[in-house]
């Protein structure tokens, strides 16, 4: 049963569980000052886990108008989130977001998944003004400092062992589809073929050799494998069956000398895919696409972007199935906030000469650092399990919010990467517009989702990995409001 007053769906199962979201000594340093509520506020909760809250003084209003206006009118026709969520953040701390107009929200966007301990985590705050008070150097290319060299030791001591006893490093763009670019030169460069194997809703960024890869590739120049998935499965039935089929259809078309595939230099998988709709590589299949591409000589890529660093409720979304890819890309989280992009891979591999990739901004000291402290404190404080446990019962709940509620198509997802995929009761069909009532209908409440899936249809949740139980069950709580208000306005 779903109580929205108590959040007791989401201690269903076991006690309840005190998230670690900072050291003791900073814990004060983690809450924006409460200010004196303003008429129409609903709370002076610091962790705004008490509705929707105006706390800005005056003008506050006029002022955040005057930026949106001004940013429309200066910024690209390519703006996205700017778009769906007009608000102007101020100041932010773990999970709440103050705009300039006084009003707070839960943020579960987390930039994307950037934010894997929120906004403005003491350790991360820490780690940045250590490296600006040093006097360290801020920009170095590529060569070695003490900075590189500690994010470069934490990070190793996190990968698969099997993969961290030999592996080599290359620092790449500060963005995850830098990362993939370089993830490809690499296996064209290494293995002489140019062809790739992805999968159907994919993304992998938005440069040009990653939109090849992705779901949404405008021209085909790669090889589209089905990915397995129940709701709606390539071959109707879901499940292992449909994991089953996908795996044998993958064979098939590699061993098939007419099949039209030569062998190519890569394959390339998300253990979620998040912007195709959080949807989970079931583990077995996993480690077939690892037997069957180890099998045949070809390196397996794994973009563990979003789902790294503890999201999945694993350090590595590859880490549920046991599969130890060829090369791994990285990135969001492994910057603490900061633009951080680096592969990791095998050294036999490594056949680059030197300035063979490159970029300037690839020694971001900053963002190591700020990454050194993130991958620490998740390690340290075990927070995959957290993620885990917490994102299980979020999901027990929503499955159970799902029962009276015929619009919730599926709710899947794994650790704190939730996705909830609206439909059309009557016909089972995506439904675009009524998921994009419900984001509005959140940020009304106070609460920040995005959408995603093949169709926009998808509320996902990329809460903060510090994400508490009473942090929980306001989302939750909010989230539950949200879908039948947008209901009755799109019917």
């Amino acid at each position: 049963m779903f109580d929205r007053q108590s959040g007791r769906a989401i201690r269903a199962g076991g006690p309840t569980l005190v998230a670690v979201t900072e050291p003791a000594a900073a814990a004060a340093a983690t809450e924006i000052p409460p200010q004196v509520p303003q008429q129409g506020s609903r709370g002076t909760i610091p962790d705004g886990t008490d509705g929707p809250d105006v706390r800005g003084g005056p003008g506050g209003a006029v002022a955040s108008e005057g930026i949106l206006r001004r940013q429309a009118q200066r910024e690209s026709a390519a703006r996205t989130y700017a778009r769906s969520l007009p608000i102007v953040p101020v100041r932010a701390r773990g999970l709440t977001i103050e705009g300039a107009d006084g009003r707070r929200y839960l943020d579960c966007l987390s930039g994307a998944g950037t934010l894997a301990l929120g906004h403005n985590h003491p350790v991360v705050l820490e780690a940045i003004r250590g490296v600006l008070d040093s006097g360290a150097p801020l920009h170095v290319l590529d060569l070695a400092t003490p900075v590189k060299d500690a994010f470069t030791t934490e990070l190793f001591a996190n990968l698969p062992p099997a993969l961290a006893a030999d592996a080599r490093i290359q620092f790449c763009g500060p963005a995850g589809t830098d990362a993939v670019e370089a993830a490809l030169k690499l296996v064209r460069t290494a293995t002489g073929r140019s062809g790739l194997l992805a999968f159907t809703g994919a993304y992998h960024g938005m440069t040009a050799g990653a939109l090849d890869a992705s779901g949404g590739a405008p021209e085909v120049r790669v090889t589209r494998l089905p990915y397995p998935q129940d709701l709606r499965c390539p071959f109707g039935v879901g499940g292992p069956e449909g994991a089953e089929l996908s795996a044998r259809w993958t064979e098939n078309l590699l061993d098939d000398p007419k099949g039209g595939v030569p062998a190519p230099a890569a394959m390339i998988v998300e253990p979620v895919q998040g912007e195709g709709g959080v949807i989970p590589a079931p583990d077995g299949w996993l480690r077939r696409m690892r037997e069957i591409t180890a099998a045949r000589g070809i390196p397996l890529i794994v973009d563990e972007v979003q789902t790294g660093v503890g999201r999945t409720g694993a350090f590595w979304g590859v880490d549920h199935a046991g599969v130890v890819p060829d090369v791994m890309v990285l990135s969001k989280a492994i910057g603490g906030s900061l633009p951080l992009a680096v592969i990791v891979y095998r050294a036999d591999l490594d056949v680059w000469a030197p300035g063979a990739h490159a970029g300037t901004f690839r020694g971001n000291q900053l963002a190591m650092a700020a990454g050194t402290a993130t991958l620490a404190f998740v390690r340290e404080n075990r927070l995959a399990e957290r993620a885990a446990a917490l994102g299980e019962r979020m999901l027990t709940a929503l499955h159970g919010l799902a029962c009276g509620h015929p619009c919730i198509g599926e709710v899947r997802g794994r650790g704190l990467m939730i996705g909830v995929e609206l439909v059309d009761p009557d016909t089972g069909a995506a439904a675009p517009a009524l998921a994009a009532a419900v984001r509005q209908e959140c940020l009304n409440r106070g609460l920040i989702v995005e959408l995603g899936g093949r169709h926009g249809a998808v509320v996902r949740l990329l809460p903060p990995l510090t994400l508490t139980d009473e942090q929980a069950a306001a989302v939750l709580d909010r989230l539950a409001d949200a879908i039948p208000a947008a209901a009755r306005r799109t019917h």
